[in-house]
């Protein structure tokens, strides 16, 4: 039976956090890297967006938004329990996420791509980005996932996008008073789950042969 194909971007978050779930679910897929200066035809044919994840099943669907992927996979097979969640934790998954796709996600890129948003000082960016990450630091101080003792899809959906904004200036983001975050953020970097969505690949050619993906959905991340 075809495999879905996955367009990919490696270092892009929103394909981080649907690799991460793919992953999760044990869901294979054939796994196409793209070069987002360089898109293939193939891809914009699939998507005309022209971001990346796109996801294309063997039925001709595409989904084409990160967080509907991250779903389509979990919903298929969940053996980490990432939506194993009571209505009220996840509603606060949901606020959790779509504050760090929209209020955070914006002044991150205005913090990160400074030179594109010259209306906006970066350390006015960087501080209100900020504000997100102390409320988390602030969760984080009684558990060590976002919603518990496990991870969840909110963790996994956020911290792409977390280790961004610490990449910026790594060593200003460890001087902040948010310890719990910074806990949380290493132990997911550490995670063999991560590991095993960071491997790269070449960019994808009509003709490859194909890549699958997963190579194997490793057990979650520990505290």
């Amino acid at each position: 039976m075809p495999m879905p194909i996955l367009y990919s971007f490696r270092r892009c978050p929103y394909a981080m956090r649907a690799r991460l779930a793919i992953t999760a679910s044990g869901q294979g897929v054939h796994l196409r890297e793209i070069l987002l200066r360089d898109k293939a035809p193939e891809f914009l044919a699939a998507s005309s967006k022209g971001t990346v994840p796109v996801l294309v099943t063997p039925k001709g669907q595409v989904i084409d938004e990160s967080l509907d992927i991250m779903f389509w996979a979990l919903r298929q097979s969940d053996p980490l329990g990432w939506l194993t969640l009571d209505n009220a934790l996840m509603k606060t998954a949901d606020s959790l996420i779509s504050r760090a796709d929209d209020e955070f996600k914006e002044n991150l890129d205005r913090y990160k791509y400074a030179s594109r948003h010259l209306d906006s000082p970066p350390d006015q960016a960087r501080n209100q980005a900020a504000l997100f990450l102390l409320d988390l630091n602030t969760r984080l101080a009684g558990t060590p996932w976002l919603l518990g003792q496990q991870p969840s899809i909110a963790d996994n959906a956020i911290a792409p996008f977390v280790r961004q904004f610490a990449n910026v200036d790594r060593p200003w983001f460890d001087s902040q008073p948010w310890p719990h975050l910074r806990h949380w953020l290493d132990a997911f970097l550490a995670s063999d789950l991560f590991a095993s969505i960071m491997q790269k690949y070449p960019k994808w050619q009509v003709g490859d042969a194909p890549t699958p993906f997963p190579q194997g959905a490793p057990d979650a991340p520990q505290s």
